[in-house]
């Protein structure tokens, strides 16, 4: 996480890099049964890819560099979109201010306890209760004589799909594709995740050309070294004995 500054407030932020984004495939209802499209992100080398993906990839590799593809894919049922293999999605198609939901896969931290994974109490820490400050306690009554299902115990945490609501952007960098998420998300750092928010896809055919910088070069003005004449005065000190036009005569 990083933090921005709005007028005289600080904010803590998240940037995400978010395109640009490329369409791989569309599907619709006549040949796949469901509307949806295929996008991809990111890049990586044609030797690491096998031949059927790079078939399926040629038409989506117009901005990747050399020898290289389109590296993470992901599929998002959309109806009433008309988009082609190759077009564009980028960061400005979300809005300052505008609410956002993130879903991600949330760091894995193992195997724990019932304090860390289900925020138990745990035992009190007076005497007569050795090691069994952290213990999960009892985990049903004799009666049934068995364990329900999803009561809370120990066991693996994190490592799962996570989806946090109401998000608002804070800022776009539309020139380098950085989106500014305000607060934290889920996942680690160059983790995968999406954003989806209400409103109409964007889709672009090329990149926006950038505006040429024009450099003003200073101008070289040639100077002509001059003689300087310098005054010398020479003056003869006279004394207050001596009348000024005697010492004018001398």
């Amino acid at each position: 996480m990083t933090q921005i500054w709005e007028g005289d407030r600080v904010i803590a932020v998240t940037p995400v890099s978010a395109g640009p984004c490329v369409v791989t495939q569309v599907k619709n209802e006549k040949s796949d049964g469901y509307s949806a499209l295929q996008i991809g992100f990111g890049w990586r080398k044609n030797k690491n890819i096998a031949k059927p993906q790079l078939g399926h990839l040629k038409n989506a590799n117009a901005l990747a560099p050399e020898k290289h593809s389109v590296r993470n894919l992901k599929e998002f049922r959309i109806t009433d979109v008309y988009a082609e293999v190759g077009d564009l999605i980028l960061a400005n198609i979300f809005e300052k201010g505008e609410k956002i939901k993130v879903t991600a896969t949330s760091k894995g931290k193992g195997f724990q306890g019932v304090v860390k994974r289900h925020h138990f109490q745990g035992g009190r820490k007076s005497h007569g209760n050795k090691d069994q400050l952290r213990m999960p306690g009892s985990i049903g009554p004799k009666g049934p004589a068995h364990v329900f299902k999803g009561t809370r115990m120990a066991g693996q945490m994190g490592n799962e799909q996570v989806t946090i609501t109401n998000l608002s952007i804070a800022a776009i960098d539309e020139e380098k594709g950085i989106i500014y998420i305000k607060g934290a998300i889920p996942g680690p750092i160059s983790g995968l995740i999406s954003i989806k928010a209400d409103g109409d896809l964007k889709l672009v055919k090329e990149l926006p050309k950038l505006e040429e910088v024009k450099v003003i070069e200073p101008e070289v003005v040639e100077a002509v070294e001059e003689e300087v004449i310098t005054k010398e005065v020479v003056a003869e000190e006279v004394s207050p004995e001596t009348p000024a036009e005697e010492a004018k005569q001398e």
